[in-house]
């Protein structure tokens, strides 16, 4: 009988944990290929056939991993005896940062972690990198998550909490991203010292939200019962429901499309833009920037009950298939058209009695459900999209017609894609007028935002949403 062993057998090698490796491979999918984890991971998971345990614990290290990798790099960095975690190899990088996320958030025992890591680091990339990574995640793990907190604050911020470095490095956001959103809690009436409290809030997994289109809340929250989950209400609109544990595509209205997976504000952009009143008629609404469906399937609801059509435009095919599979319930109801909003204004002028332009974005207010997205965009991107942003709503208002609502939001506070893009707008159009907004979304919410300005700006540390910016028009 041969003595070799099976095929990719080696000596002394102990197969990786399941979970860790899965995780290891999904995070190099992300950073390599470009893949978002919220598309790629549960389909590795539901792949994988894990108990609920693991499927938790992968869930976990990828997710949390993506969110914290500019903490982790920049304490990686204090511990490779001066090569920055920039230079170091993809796989060693990635392996370190989830051995540091397990050993100073997870909490996981350290002799767990870095044995673990280590023998993931051997299996995949080899034995000389398992060496350092085994050295470096030992260096971490003699610190706590607080003493690295204060070398970090020293290295980075010269010694200052509240220096642009080490709140970039703590929090895990790009320089830019952090100036961005300091400057709009300031032109928001916001305080200085909640800017940790968004950033922390950034780093928080997000509840899942879902949207009741086509049936009640408490429908809703009956079928979700059903399938042995939990819920409650939600607590920005009436048309939410939180799910508290649970994969919501098992849920029957999910998959039969009355119901869908939506972050609260951006349920309440279509609320708004739905029953906002206006004079006159009301029988024809344009969703101009439609992908995915969730805004226009609840304005489809909304639409059908009161005798209107939506015209649902979307410039990329692919994400109007998706639209269409959203508003099935209501495909009636609904005109798909696949172009560029930018062209309706000159091809259909002041035929629409409302319009939502949900603007493409740099997204950096939804980095809670998309932790990858803060590495991939840069403070020039805004400035690009600023310029579409100002020309989707010229042909927005060129579309409306007199005393209709034309309804302007992105998901992002970044103040070049925000309040600078109204004032722009509003210098261009002196037959627009500015509607007070938060007066609506009080009115319409079960919450009560605070006056003194007509645009809305959502945030996640306190309505529990991407931070998400709303505005409103009418055409005199």
């Amino acid at each position: 009988m041969s003595d070799r062993g099976p095929k990719n057998w080696r000596p002394g090698r102990r197969p990786s944990d399941r979970a860790r490796r899965l995780a290891f491979e999904v995070l190099c999918s992300v950073e390599a290929d470009g893949a978002f984890a919220n598309l790629v991971l549960p389909k590795r998971l539901s792949a994988a056939h894990f108990n609920k345990p693991d499927a938790s614990f992968a869930t976990n290290i990828c997710y949390g991993t993506l969110r914290l990798q500019g903490r982790w790099d920049a304490i990686i960095s204090l511990c490779t005896q001066g090569r920055n975690a920039a230079d170091l190899d993809l796989p060693v990088k990635i392996l370190l940062r989830m051995g540091a996320h397990q050993l100073l958030e997870l909490n996981t025992p350290a002799h767990a972690a870095i044995f673990e890591t280590v023998s993931l680091a051997r299996n995949t990339v080899g034995t000389g990198a398992s060496g350092f990574v085994n050295a470096v995640l030992r260096r971490i793990s003699e610190r706590t998550l607080r003493q690295w907190r204060e070398a970090l604050r020293d290295v980075c911020g010269g010694g200052k909490y509240n220096s642009v470095d080490f709140l970039a490095a703590w929090f895990s956001h790009p320089q830019w991203i952090v100036r961005a959103y300091a400057e709009a809690l300031g032109a928001n009436g916001r305080e200085k010292k909640d800017l940790l409290k968004v950033l922390a809030a950034n780093n928080e997994a997000p509840e899942v939200a879902l949207a009741a289109r086509e049936i009640s809340v408490e429908e809703l929250q009956a079928d979700i019962a059903r399938g042995k989950m939990h819920s409650e209400k939600g607590r920005l609109v009436d048309s939410a429901v939180i799910l508290k544990d649970g994969d919501p595509h098992r849920i029957f209205a999910v998959r039969d499309r009355l119901a869908g997976v939506q972050d609260e504000g951006s349920q309440l952009v279509a609320q708004i833009t739905a029953h906002a009143p206006i004079a006159g008629n009301d029988g024809m609404w344009l969703d101009m920037c439609a992908g995915p469906g969730g805004k226009t399937a609840l304005l489809a609801a909304a639409a059908g009950k009161r005798g209107a059509h939506i015209y649902a435009n979307e410039l990329h095919a692919h994400r109007l298939s998706l639209v269409e599979s959203a508003v099935s319930p209501r495909s009636a109801d609904v005109s798909l058209r696949n172009g560029d909003g930018r062209d309706i204004g000159e091809e259909e002028p002041e035929r629409y009695d409302r319009i939502l332009i949900d603007a493409p974005c740099t997204g950096i207010g939804s980095l809670r459900r998309r932790p990858e997205s803060r590495w991939r965009k840069n403070a020039a991107d805004a400035l690009n999209l600023a310029k579409v942003q100002g020309e989707l709503l010229d042909s927005g208002m060129q579309a409306l017609r007199v005393g209709g609502l034309l309804v302007y939001s992105t998901c992002s506070p970044y103040l070049r894609e925000t309040h600078e893009v109204v004032r722009s707008f509003l210098a261009r159009h002196p037959e627009a007028e500015l509607r007070d907004i938060v007066k609506t979304a009080s009115a319409l919410s079960q919450v009560t935002f605070p006056e003194g300005r007509k645009t809305l700006q959502l945030w996640p540390d306190t309505d529990a949403s991407d931070a998400m910016f709303v505005a409103g028009f009418t055409k005199k």
